[in-house]
Formats: C-alpha cells, sequence, structure tokens
C-alpha cells in the first residue's frame, strides 16, 4: 500500500503523541490535527489494514515495524527542514508550516543532500 500524505501525516502525528503519552487513541490524534473523530477513524482503518498500525482492544494506537519507520522517516525531515529554514531566515511558525508541506514531497537526494549539508555544521 502506498501512503499518501495523509497517512504519512497519521502516522507522524501518532509517533509524536506516543513520545508524549504512553498511550495514544484516535480521539487524541483528531484533537491533535483538528480533525473529526470519523475521518480519523476512516484512515485509522486505512492504516491499520496497510500494516502501518495496530489497534488493540481498549483503541489504543501503535505503531508497527513499517509504520514507525515511514512515521519516524517523516517526523526526522520535518525537524531538519524546519531548522534549515529558520537558519535561512524565515520565522519558526512558517518555517515549520513550509516543513510540514515539503517533507512529503521532496525526494531522498535532495533531503540527504540538505541532511550532508547540516552536519557540515551550517545548520
Amino acid at each position: 500500500m502506498h501512503l499518501q500524505e495523509s497517512g504519512e501525516m497519521y502516522l507522524e502525528t501518532i509517533l509524536i503523541l506516543s513520545k508524549k503519552n504512553k498511550f495514544v487513541r484516535s480521539l487524541d490524534v483528531a484533537e491533535y490535527m483538528g480533525f473529526s473523530k470519523p475521518s480519523v477513524s476512516r484512515a485509522v482503518g486505512l492504516l491499520k489494514s496497510g500494516g502501518y498500525l495496530t489497534v488493540d482492544g481498549d483503541g489504543h494506537l501503535s505503531l508497527t515495524e513499517s509504520g514507525r519507520a515511514v512515521a519516524e522517516k517523516i517526523y526526522d525531515r520535518h525537524i531538519l527542514l524546519t531548522r534549515f529554514l529558520v537558519h535561512l531566515g524565515v520565522n519558526e511558525q512558517t518555517a515549520m508550516e513550509d516543513a510540514c508541506k515539503i517533507e512529503h514531497d521532496i525526494s531522498d537526494e535532495s533531503f540527504e543532500a540538505i541532511k550532508k549539508h547540516a552536519a557540515r555544521g551550517s545548520v
């Protein structure tokens, strides 16, 4: 199953929330993302059927190995791209918003080039 941007955003959100809380539920995701519970429930169903997350009997969401890999990739891109844009002089709020848009579309090659540039101490 190829993930679209929205699927990546859900996985990233679950990762972020799991860093803050022991358990993550659909309601937590809906509140964090500002989406309706039915929209989140539909996305959770799709991500579950795609093998990206599991839901236990209490409704707790957990990323599978493949779900965590996608979530961490997107989250890492978000953090680095935000820092990179701030370093270039973009205000932090705009940098965060733009990084969120870029993180889903940037090629692995371009991101790796930015990552290498940042590792040289430029960011």
